[in-house]
Parts: structure tokens; C-alpha cells; sequence
């Protein structure tokens, strides 16, 4: 004979409205209870019929993450898998899919409302990169349950979280003059690169504080690759006085770096010491291995699914805030 949700229920100890609320993955319930419902399930062999309980709730138990994916993208950007793996992990453990759909600034608007109106989803974790104002509106009028990962560089009604790069742009300019270097310079993306932006405010702010005074070639714009590493590294080791340290805005720009100063035999950190932001793909195996401000983008994901589960229960829910900190990682390089 079939077992019912009653006889979870009774062989748990406890009420069939908390046997619902474990399989339907409430905050309110303790781990110690959760622990006894799981185990009398599957001692009794139950399962439950989740697409007609899903259909009766009118939910998908689905989020679907929007983000702009382009071919290597795991080499480029290996931050989004990260992110990624993080957000799904939050998800499953309270019995959520994830589905990752790929595509661009121009096609998402017409894609959300589509899969909003189709009920194909319960709730969006979008890629700060596919954000438009006209998304903002779609979204705010339809109230979407969803969470932006990044800060728009606009303003909206999007709930979004983001890691504070100024703060970690704080972190690497106390570091080096902590260390005794005086003279720094920064090289990083384009000025449009709202992450390699903040992450110079956080620099200069600190070097303003103490009064270091930035020669203007000491800050350097470009592509957010080794080779313009490389070529930015340059511009600034041909001034007629070199900086004693070079602050770099990605694992790419400090590669280049690094082989700009191996091939003008500069000795690192002794003449110049080198740091940069994440712990990968290449400060740790780099030589001599980089200081970085490490971001644990894994968390990021994690604290993303738990705010759109939270959005996706508490539709009033707002959310604008940074919840992910940089930290110090010293090694070789200072």
C-alpha cells in the first residue's frame, strides 16, 4: 500500500502541515525536525507527486538565470560558473531547478515577459551584463520576482547585490603602503569596466587619505587581457620614474604585468611589489605568486539563490546591497 503524507507524518512525530512545509522548503522549520520528516520519507518510500503539487501551488519549484554567455566564456569569465555553481546549490537545497538561458541585452526583455507570461518560471537571477532600462520597467510593472547580480549603472527599481570593489580597491592600496611602498600605480580596464573603476576609487581614495600624490601615467585604461597587461605595464616602467608597486585590476592585466617586469629584469616585490584582485586563474601559479583581494564569488551565488527564494515567498521584498567582502590574500608578490 501507497503511503500517504499522513503517515509521514504520524511515523515523524508531527503534523502533516510540517511534513508540507520540509517538502516545500520553509525557512521556519528547524534542521532537527527536517532531519525526522526525511528520514520517516524514506523509510516509508514516499514521493511525493511534486508536479501536482507544484501545479496546485502554481509554481515550477524553477529560476532561471539570464546572463550573456559567449563562446570561451569559461576561460574569460570563470567568475560566472562560479557564481553559477554557488546559486544552484542554494537552490537545490530547497528543491529548486536552475536553468542557465543564454542571450543577449536586446532579446531579454521579449524572453522574461514571455516566460512570465507562459508560467515557465517562478522567479529570474539576471546578469547585471543583459539589464536595460526597459527591462527595469517590464519588470517593475509586471512586479517580476527576480535579484540582478551586479549594480546597474543606472538608476532603478532592480533588486540587486554586487561585491563592493571599492572596498576591495581599499584593501590592495593600505596593503602596499602597509608594506612600505609609496610610489603606486594602477592598471586596468576600459573606463567603462564599472568592476576595474570602482576597484581604482577604492585606490585613489586611500592615496588621497595619506596624502601619495598619483602621477597621471601611472594610471593606466585598457583592454582586460594579457597583452594589454603587458603594454600598460610598459607605458608606466618607461616613465622616468617607476612606481614601487602595480596594482592590477584582474588575474588577465596582472599576467601581462608580470611579464613585462620578467622581461625587463625587475625583481618582484624587491623593486616592485604586484597585487591583484582574485585568486584566479594565474595568481598562484605566477612566480612569484600574487598577492591578491579575493572574492568568493561561490557565496555570491549562494547568497543570490537565497535572496531570490526569499523575493520569490515575499514579493514585497527589497533588496539594494552589497553582501559579498573582499578579503587579503598576502603572499610572494609584496
Amino acid at each position: 500500500m501507497t503511503a500517504t503524507i499522513k503517515d509521514v507524518a504520524k511515523k515523524a512525530g508531527t503534523s502533516t502541515a510540517t511534513v508540507s512545509k520540509v517538502m516545500n522548503g520553509s525557512y521556519s522549520i528547524s534542521q532537527a525536525t527536517i532531519d525526522k520528516v526525511m528520514q520517516a520519507m524514506e523509510e516509508l518510500n514516499y514521493h511525493p507527486n511534486l508536479r501536482a503539487k507544484n501545479f496546485a501551488k502554481q509554481s515550477t519549484k524553477t529560476v532561471i538565470f539570464v546572463t550573456s554567455i559567449g563562446k570561451e566564456a569559461g576561460f574569460s569569465n570563470p567568475h560566472m560558473f562560479e557564481i553559477m555553481c554557488g546559486l544552484e546549490h542554494a537552490l537545490s537545497e530547497k528543491g529548486y531547478a536552475l536553468i542557465v538561458k543564454n542571450i543577449s541585452e536586446e532579446k531579454a526583455c521579449e524572453y522574461i515577459k514571455n516566460a512570465v507570461e507562459t508560467k515557465q518560471v517562478d522567479g529570474f537571477v539576471i546578469h547585471a551584463s543583459v539589464i536595460s532600462v526597459k527591462l527595469d520597467e517590464l519588470i517593475f510593472q509586471m512586479s517580476i520576482p527576480h535579484l540582478v547580480i551586479g549594480n546597474p549603472n543606472f538608476s532603478s527599481h532592480f533588486c540587486w547585490i554586487d561585491i563592493d570593489n571599492k572596498l576591495a580597491g581599499e584593501l590592495a592600496a593600505k596593503h602596499l603602503l602597509e608594506k612600505g611602498y609609496q610610489s603606486l600605480a594602477f592598471i586596468g580596464g576600459r573606463e567603462e569596466d564599472k568592476i576595474s573603476m570602482h576597484r581604482l576609487q577604492g585606490v585613489l581614495s586611500v592615496l588621497n587619505e595619506h596624502d601619495v600624490i598619483v602621477p597621471k601615467n601611472y594610471v593606466q585604461h585598457g583592454e582586460s587581457d594579457c597583452d594589454s597587461g603587458y603594454a600598460m605595464a610598459e607605458l608606466v616602467l618607461n616613465q622616468s620614474e617607476k612606481p614601487d608597486a602595480i596594482i592590477c585590476a584582474n588575474n588577465y592585466i596582472a599576467y601581462g604585468c608580470v611579464s613585462a617586469l620578467h622581461d625587463k629584469e625587475i625583481q618582484i616585490p624587491n623593486e616592485i611589489g604586484v597585487v591583484t584582485f582574485d585568486d584566479y586563474p594565474f595568481s598562484k601559479i605566477l612566480k612569484p605568486m600574487l598577492t591578491v583581494i579575493d572574492i568568493d564569488v561561490f557565496d555570491m551565488g549562494v547568497q543570490a539563490g537565497k535572496y531570490i527564494l526569499q523575493k520569490i515567498r515575499k514579493p514585497n521584498l527589497y533588496v539594494q546591497s552589497y553582501i559579498t567582502f573582499p578579503t587579503l590574500i598576502i603572499r610572494e608578490s609584496t
